[in-house]
């Protein structure tokens, strides 16, 4: 039944991508949850789409009703380069919630962003970038004292020296 319930989540999954772009997990172990409509991927995943790529210890892939991908995950160590037609990005965080739909990613704990094509860098505790807009939302960290480290932003003021 196990095996049965992976091959529906994996051609549930495949279909999802072939109507999309090309999405490709790699990782040491997976676990399909056909009625929760999820997908678990555990140990050192690896996630490639066209020239865009992830890494995190743990993935978690949530499909809506029309067994179409609404939700990615990742959790733990996560490390990600976004190349998109006129954006480039890598990034880092606990955590990385990704709404494709959207195009939102939500990043936690230790959470950063640099702009490749505009040197931009920014960190703090919660970044929520939206690709569409460029809109980014950061907050900063409180510390055990009551005190808000602050949101760090760094950018090349474009003049030349």
């Amino acid at each position: 039944m196990y095996v049965y319930k992976c091959i529906v989540a994996l051609f549930l999954f495949t279909t999802v991508a072939i109507l999309a772009e090309k999405v490709e997990i790699v990782s040491d172990a997976m676990n399909a949850q056909n009625v929760k409509k999820r997908v678990n991927f555990i140990g050192h995943v690896k996630i490639k789409q066209v020239d865009s790529w992830l890494h995190a210890d743990k993935v978690i892939v949530y499909f809506n009703e029309n067994n179409e991908t609404k939700k990615y995950e990742a959790i733990g160590s996560v490390k990600f380069e976004i190349k998109k037609e006129k954006n480039h990005y890598k990034g880092k965080g606990d955590k990385v919630i990704y709404y494709p739909n959207k195009s939102e990613y939500i990043l936690i704990g230790h959470a950063v962003i640099d702009d490749q094509l505009n040197k931009r860098h920014v960190a703090g505790a919660k970044i929520v970038f939206d690709m569409v807009t460029g809109n980014a939302n950061v907050k900063g960290t409180k510390s055990v004292r009551g005190k808000v480290k602050p949101v760090v932003f760094v950018f090349d003021d474009g003049k030349d020296k």
